[in-house]
């Protein structure tokens, strides 16, 4: 890790016009930026310090949804009882993520920029070809060791899946982004990588996050968010999903499904196949299997990663049916 400069920004503003230099980065709960410095992934010329800032741990609750400043700490987010009453997929996708150590350090902002975990990725000594790294270079993951990759958005450029789990239950809930005076909905906040895997999100040189915003819904109070992975603490998705669901006044009929899938895409993957297909209906075991296996229609695998194909479909029913009071 090189030597950096070090700044304390006094404002938002002031981080804001710091970051247009280039080499500068922000510095938050730094734990996924100290990791990657360690890697040589990172290497900043600039620090610019942004924990002090008023106001962006803040977090707020009420009937119109909530509002989530970008400094708050996840285990802060996870552990709000208005967060958990409110969007409780938001809270256990916090809760599911990281350990209690990172959680109690890393915020909100920093958890929706966190970097893929492909090995590739993070290893620049043993695998230089990485278009997401270094543009142009190749994809040094295709023809590789795949089982942690993506089947969904993929390109041949890059295959690497996105590791976020709070990220996938605000795309289920039509969470916004907030960037001091540009706003996004978070589904169109992460970009696939087509041809340019390097751009990741729609943020601007210039632009910080600032918080996040999440509307309240009847579907959002009744979520959940449902993780598997290869071990039960301090592992990434093989596959997720944040699942909420709003019935009409009968009970059993569906007015409203939200389904978001995580550990299997580029980037975090609204299923509105699945959710077109039950909206209006009575759900059942059949009908939601089936419906489930269309969140994989697009799906292609890269060998190793050819069982995500049949895990997803099985975790977005789970979650599915589980909401519905059949599991």
């Amino acid at each position: 890790m090189r030597d950096f400069s070090y700044f304390r920004a006094a404002s938002t503003e002031e981080a804001s016009r710091a970051t247009l230099d280039a080499g500068t980065m922000l510095l938050a709960g730094g734990t996924t930026l100290l990791d990657l410095a360690k890697c040589g992934v990172f290497e900043p010329d600039t620090l610019v310090d942004i924990t002090h800032l008023a106001g962006l741990g803040d977090i707020t609750v009420d009937a119109n949804g909530a509002t989530i400043g970008a400094l708050a700490k996840m285990e802060e987010v996870a552990d709000h009882p208005g967060v958990k009453a409110a969007f409780p997929a938001v809270a256990q996708s916090l809760s599911l993520a990281a350990s209690p150590q990172l959680r109690n350090m890393a915020t909100v902002g920093g958890n929706l920029l966190q970097r893929t975990r492909c090995p590739y990725f993070r290893d620049p000594g043993a695998f230089p070809a990485c278009n997401k790294r270094s543009p142009g270079s190749g994809c040094s993951a295709i023809g590789g060791v795949t089982r942690n990759h993506a089947v969904l958005g993929t390109s041949r450029a890059c295959i690497a899946v996105n590791p976020g789990d709070l990220a996938v239950a605000l795309v289920a809930f039509d969470a916004y982004v907030e960037m001091g005076r540009r706003r996004v909905a978070i589904e169109d906040f992460y970009m696939l990588p087509g041809e340019t895997p390097d751009w990741e999100t729609v943020l601007k040189k210039g632009e910080i996050i600032t918080g996040i915003s999440i509307p309240a819904s009847m579907a959002a109070k009744n979520s959940t968010y449902l993780k598997v992975r290869d071990r039960q603490s301090y592992e990434f998705a093989a596959a997720s999903a944040a699942v909420g669901i709003e019935f009409e006044a009968d009970g059993q009929t569906v007015r409203d499904i939200r389904v978001a899938l995580g550990g299997v895409a580029t980037k975090p993957w609204r299923a509105r196949t699945v959710e077109q297909a039950l909206v209006g209906t009575v759900l059942n075991v059949d009908a939601v299997e089936k419906a489930s296996r269309l969140s994989m229609e697009d799906a292609v695998s890269h060998g190793g990663n050819r069982y995500k194909i049949e895990l997803a479909p099985r975790v977005v029913a789970r979650a599915i049916l589980t909401m519905g009071g059949l599991a």
